[in-house]
């Protein structure tokens, strides 16, 4: 364990050095581009929703209850056009699946596709920055004045995907080449022909899943983001605040230690690069931290055990069922018999088998199973507790 004056030497001895210097905006980074914006009108368009639009579920891990899914939908494809949105989707939703830690978490997701039929191919372009298309979802470049900025109308676009059993992402994949996209906390989007979209959509889902800011340049100047602060690293650490417990770890995005980068708008960043900097990146650690967060403030560590928790009569098999992680760590499990921890028997630790347990007859115990999930990525050991942990309990009668 480090303890705070270690933390205070690498954030004032160590990072200064790059702290206080505003880096050149990288070219791949998704921002708004050269020249004047302007800003398009508001679109009227038809209501074009038929109803029963085909929808494929994609891959299934688990109960919908219980798991995140992924909602893919196209606009601009016309029905001779649906083989390019499969297409286009399964390359979107496989890149996503590649970084981390969406690759080790992609158990807690469920993917599901809808193939909606547009009268027209492709959308609005950015050349035509004022004009719209009469697509299903209404799809637009140049919105809020921003070329690169792609737009859905989101009411639209809900309707289309129907409403899930379980918390829900929604996914919009434009029929164009162009380069851009959008995240935050309504639709997702990405322009399924550019040649960028798999990198796009890593960028994008850490907005809509981690509520992360842009990191490059030329950004907003709003700190009011888990991966963007105000502070230096040696106020951080002073009033543990961001990042602070992360300060001085080597971060897995390339970008050296974890410290305060300073760019151009006046923000501090966690590394000196990363995914929502530039494209193709990775996520930092802090920004690694926050869509685990996330993705357990929506999801349960385990399903439903069998049996129900609560008095169970003669000496059955318990299960729990965690959430399956990609990769050989997993959930850890503890099991106990009226407080004392006792070993399940099984090889996956997922059973426990009450009848080869050494109990007196006609007595009454208490068998508990505690799932935890126990990644290093997540440092806040409050939230562990109280959401990536959760302990279910049986009372043997008989």
């Amino acid at each position: 364990m480090r303890c705070a004056a270690a933390l205070l030497l690498v954030a004032t001895a160590v990072l200064p050095a790059v702290v206080e210097l505003a880096s050149p905006a990288p070219s791949t980074a998704i921002g708004p581009p050269p020249g004047p914006d302007r800003a398009a009108p508001p679109v009227v368009r038809p209501d074009l929703r038929a109803p029963g639009a085909p929808s494929v579920d994609l891959r299934l891990t688990g109960d919908a209850t219980n798991r995140i899914t992924l909602v893919l939908l196209g606009d601009g494809y016309t029905a001779a056009q649906q083989p390019l949105f499969r297409e286009q989707a399964d390359r979107a939703w496989r890149a996503l699946l590649e970084i981390e830690p969406f690759r080790t978490y992609q158990g807690f997701f469920n993917i599901r596709r809808v193939d909606v039929v547009s009268p027209v191919a492709g959308i609005a372009e950015s050349e035509n920055a004022g004009k719209s298309t009469a697509t299903p979802l209404g799809m637009r470049f140049w919105c809020e004045g921003t070329a690169r900025l792609l737009c859905a109308d989101e009411e639209a676009t809900a309707r289309w995907a129907g409403q899930g059993e379980g918390p829900q992402y929604l996914i919009a994949l434009a029929n164009s080449t162009e380069y851009g996209g959008a995240g935050g906390t309504g639709v997702t989007t990405l322009a399924g022909g550019s040649p960028d979209a798999g990198r796009i959509i890593q960028h994008e889902i850490g907005h809509t899943v981690g509520t992360l800011g842009d990191e490059y340049d030329s950004a907003p100047n709003d700190p009011d983001y888990p991966n963007l602060s105000e502070l230096d690293a040696e106020q951080m650490l002073r009033e543990k605040t961001k990042w602070w417990h992360w300060l001085g770890a080597e971060s897995p995005d390339g970008g050296g230690v974890v410290g305060a980068y300073r760019s151009a708008n006046g923000l501090y960043r966690p590394t000196a690069d990363s995914v929502m900097r530039t494209l193709g990146g990775a996520y930092n650690l802090p920004s690694r931290e926050a869509i685990v967060e996330q993705l357990y403030r929506r999801v349960k560590p385990t399903d439903p055990p069998e049996p129900a928790p609560g008095d169970v009569g003669g000496r059955p098999k318990l299960h729990v069922r965690p959430l399956a992680l990609t990769g050989a760590r997993q959930l850890r499990i503890d099991w106990t018999l009226d407080g004392k921890p006792v070993d399940a028997g099984s090889a996956d630790g997922t059973w426990l088998d009450t009848g080869a347990l050494a109990l007196e007859p006609g007595g009454r115990h208490t068998v508990t199973a505690t799932v935890r999930d126990t990644t290093d990525w997540v440092r806040d050991e409050a939230f562990r507790a109280q959401y990536m942990t959760r302990a279910v309990s049986w009372t043997l009668t008989g």
